[in-house]
């Protein structure tokens, strides 16, 4: 479609001030939570994206009703919670993963869920086997067939003891949501602890859950018989606010990033600063964080992606296009999705200098080791981009694409730039606002 494709006049240092919302990895689980309450939920600061969207619609469907405050403000009322139709899920889920998470608080509701066949991004193997094998501990009963999944619970939903294969954070997120009201109590080992999974945690305990975080990723869920609604403001967006701030480093710029927290981001700006960035941390109420490319020359490095507290994959696509232009071998270890460095192509195409290796480039062999999969690179620089014709792969790779149009010579045409609205709000007037140059085609 014409209207999805964005021409990018590429050169110009990206200069100004922009502000990010509420992580796009919490406010849709917060949405979903608004289910197990009994009262009203209120989430503030909540970004206009395409999967809060989706979130909504698929609330709305199941009797909930959804209406707008002021300032990114949605208000939840779960009274008349009721069945929808099976078509029309489908049709509303689109390509969201997020349907999967509905399960356990339409349990508890209905005593059963639909879940249609899940989409997504394209950067990986992405199982709902965890979040099955999770439900099914519970009490769960699923039948599979060809439109999706149906899932009853005969007996009720009781707590168990469940250890994830791998800490998954879709499938922690399964667990919580579903654990709060179950009977008895659950203890979950192997959790993903993301900043965004403590945050979902805060929601639950406002609505009267009793939960626990232990080391060595234990977390422990008393059930309660009855939730109430929250009131709640999500952390910021970390994933955007490191994609704005490689965005200064790739193009020479200097961007200052409102609402930005430093707390939620230390491993990233370790490595930034490391690269050879610049940042400066403001810590007044309405502050943020400016990030900048003081000058000189950028340092190549050697990183893997990992599990919180390590670096995360979504930080790295948009880190690998700002060390194109670092001197020296910078190497990519991509521990997480299997298929994440697919994006190095396009970078190719406009002038970068990257190879992908089947190897473990890391300290420690992972999981896709010996396997074929292409999850290593080597990117090696400084590389002078060149404008080009580039297709959006997935949500942070397109990012990532349009990161390295901007630092191109030349124009780049990039179609399918819509699914970035899945993820960055309103990111063409950011972009306006840093004086990038561009235009809808």
């Amino acid at each position: 479609m014409s209207d999805d494709v964005l021409v990018v006049h590429g050169g110009v240092p990206l200069h100004g001030e922009i502000r990010v919302r509420g992580a796009k990895n919490l406010v849709s689980k917060a949405m979903v939570a608004a289910l197990l309450g009994e009262a009203e939920s209120r989430l503030y600061d909540v970004p206009a994206i395409r999967d809060v969207e989706v979130v909504r619609g698929l609330l709305e469907l199941h009797g909930v009703r959804v209406t707008e405050g002021e300032d990114g403000e949605l208000i939840f009322d779960p009274a008349n919670v009721e069945s929808a139709n099976v078509d029309e899920i489908n049709v509303h889920a689109g390509s969201s993963r997020i349907p999967i998470l509905f399960c356990g608080p339409l349990l508890h509701r209905l005593g059963h869920a639909f879940i249609p066949n899940l989409g997504g991004c394209r950067i990986g193997n992405r199982p709902i086997d965890f979040h099955l094998a999770a439900l099914r501990e519970f009490g769960a009963v699923v039948e599979k067939k060809p439109e999706g999944l149906y899932l009853t619970a005969p007996n009720g939903l009781h707590g168990t003891k469940f250890t994830l294969p791998y800490p998954s954070v879709g499938a922690t997120e399964q667990v919580l949501l579903t654990a709060v009201l179950a009977k008895g109590v659950t203890e979950l080992r192997n959790a993903a602890v993301e900043p965004e999974i403590i945050d979902l945690i805060c929601v639950l305990q406002k609505m009267g859950a009793v939960i626990s975080v232990h080391t060595d990723r234990v977390i422990r869920i008393v059930g309660v018989p009855r939730l109430s609604g929250y009131q709640h403001r999500p952390l910021p967006d970390r994933l955007e606010v490191a994609s704005w701030a490689c965005a200064a480093l790739a193009t020479h710029g200097d961007v200052y990033i409102r609402n930005a927290r430093q707390v939620d981001m230390m491993t990233f700006l370790n490595v930034f600063r490391t690269v050879g960035g610049a940042f400066e941390v403001d810590d007044s109420p309405e502050g943020g964080i400016r990030f900048w490319h003081p000058g000189g020359e950028l340092s190549a490095v050697a990183l893997e992606t990992d599990v919180h507290p390590g670096f995360m994959t979504d930080w790295q696509q948009p880190l690998v296009v700002a060390l194109t232009q670092a001197r020296g071998l910078s190497i990519i270890h991509e521990t997480v999705y299997e298929q994440r460095l697919g994006f190095t192509e396009a970078l190719v195409k406009m002038g970068a200098t990257i190879q992908l290796y089947r190897e473990c480039l890391g300290s420690t062999p992972c999981r896709f080791g010996q396997r074929n999969f292409l999850h290593s690179a080597v990117i090696s620089g400084p590389s002078k981009l060149h404008g080009a014709e580039l297709e959006i792969p997935d949500l942070r790779g397109g990012f990532s694409h349009i990161i390295a149009a901007l630092a191109a010579e030349g124009t780049s045409t990039l179609h399918g730039v819509d699914l970035i609205n899945r993820g960055y709000e309103d990111f063409e007037a950011k972009l306006q606002a840093l004086g990038a140059r561009f235009e809808r085609a």
